[in-house]
């Protein structure tokens, strides 16, 4: 299998061309969900909050039970076949790196977080990954907070207002 990131502009010709079977869409309360052609919607993850990191008046911040979703959707893609995965925010570079990031981790529970930080770097040199969101998957995959330090080791990624889209092997 395979995660591809991508931002939102860009989803529905992704998963047509690389026959995608699961998307997790990551937006803000201002910018309503899509439903894309070819995705069932128990086959699509909705979560609603803004990129930021850390508690704001008037927006919603990534908090736990997001995260809880997220994990719980990405294990039971786990058993479903080798076609991608498709994770997409506004831009592609933080909400939907950080839950690329998660998935990566949980899916490779003995692979060192800083070589999959390492990796996320190398395959988009934008990737910003939200640090909360890292922070709730860290503690809880039980990863001790190597999640947190792993992102924070590659520091932010370059000034972008789109990211890369890129495809990550699982």
């Amino acid at each position: 299998m395979e995660i591809i990131v991508s931002p939102l502009a860009a989803v529905q010709l992704l998963v047509n061309r690389h026959k995608v079977s699961h998307v997790v869409s990551l937006l803000g309360p201002e910018t309503p969900h899509r439903s894309f052609s070819g995705i069932a919607d128990d086959h699509h993850l909705k979560l609603t909050f803004h990129d930021i990191t850390a508690p704001a008046e008037g927006l919603t911040a990534p908090a736990s039970d997001h995260v809880e979703q997220l994990i719980a959707f990405l294990t039971t893609r786990q058993g479903q076949g080798d076609a991608p995965m498709l994770i997409h925010c506004w831009a592609g570079i933080s909400r939907s790196t950080a839950s690329a990031f998660t998935a990566m981790c949980l899916y490779n529970p003995d692979a060192d977080e800083y070589q999959l930080a390492q990796q996320l770097r190398s395959l988009s040199h934008v990737a910003t990954p939200n640090r909360r969101i890292v922070a709730f998957a860290d503690d809880m995959l039980g990863r001790q907070g190597r999640m947190v330090d792993a992102i924070d080791a590659i520091g932010r990624g370059e000034d972008a207002y789109e990211g890369v889209i890129f495809q990550w092997k699982v």
